[in-house]
């Protein structure tokens, strides 16, 4: 998982033609996004489950498999947008991939440009999805901010208000490493005192209300000197191994 502020999204792009994945990896990293290549359905899908990819690249023609059956599992698991590539010019592709769960399709040869164009608006939906929709979903955790429940495998989770809304300024900038001022300024307006641990009380008594073993976090994870950040992808949503 990242624990780091996320500068420039990760791309993973499942796609056996290297000249074409090494191109678009060079051109991309020039938009300041990160490409990640494999050229396999069964590679990219064991990279996918280990890494923490913001949109996935899929071809349709693999050497094991069909981008179609790759876009199947990965919809079966995961809400990452997904951006199509094809060398066949049939629409029945096109609606066959839209239809399991592909957000955009774009046919061989393309423009790198309107690949980029296509990719950041996938994003940029993405994004707003995530902010529209306040129910927060990692794997086997809910976090509902507007209804103020938390549930784990559907089971409700107290938590005093004070400690849903830490929970919610967590859960909301997945990802991010949040120091406790920044925490404190999200919930009170109001900034904390740097040698008041009180913050480090209550994250205590919500990885008891939501962690398998508190003693050993996956969700709220602490970062030394700097703070606490929400683990943008959960042990739980995707097994490691």
């Amino acid at each position: 998982m990242r624990l780091e502020t996320c500068l420039a999204n990760r791309i993973l792009m499942i796609e056996d033609d290297e000249s074409l994945s090494a191109m678009l990896a060079e051109y991309l990293q020039g938009a300041g996004l990160e490409l990640w290549s494999k050229a396999t359905g069964a590679s990219g899908l064991d990279l996918l489950a280990s890494g923490d990819f913001d949109a996935l690249i899929l071809d349709v023609m693999l050497p094991d498999c069909d981008g179609f059956e790759v876009c199947r599992k990965v919809r079966a698991r995961s809400e990452i947008p997904i951006l199509m590539l094809t060398a066949r010019g049939d629409e029945t592709d096109r609606i066959v991939g839209l239809e399991l769960g592909a957000d955009d399709y774009l046919p061989k040869p393309f423009n790198p440009r309107e690949l980029l164009a296509r990719l950041r608006a996938i994003l940029r939906r993405a994004r707003r999805l995530e902010v529209s929709s306040r129910a927060l979903r990692f794997g086997r955790l809910e976090v509902d901010c507007d209804a103020r429940i938390v549930r784990v495998d559907g089971e409700e989770r107290s938590l005093t208000s004070h400690q849903f809304d830490l929970i919610c300024a967590l859960a909301e900038n997945s990802g991010r490493v949040m120091s406790r001022d920044m925490l404190m300024q999200r919930v009170r307006g109001q900034s904390l005192d740097a040698f008041d641990r009180s913050i480090d009380v209550h994250i205590s008594r919500i990885r008891a209300a939501i962690e398998d073993d508190p003693k050993k976090p996956r969700r709220v994870i602490t970062v030394r000197d700097a703070g606490y950040a929400w683990a943008k992808q959960q042990d739980d949503e995707i097994d490691r191994g």
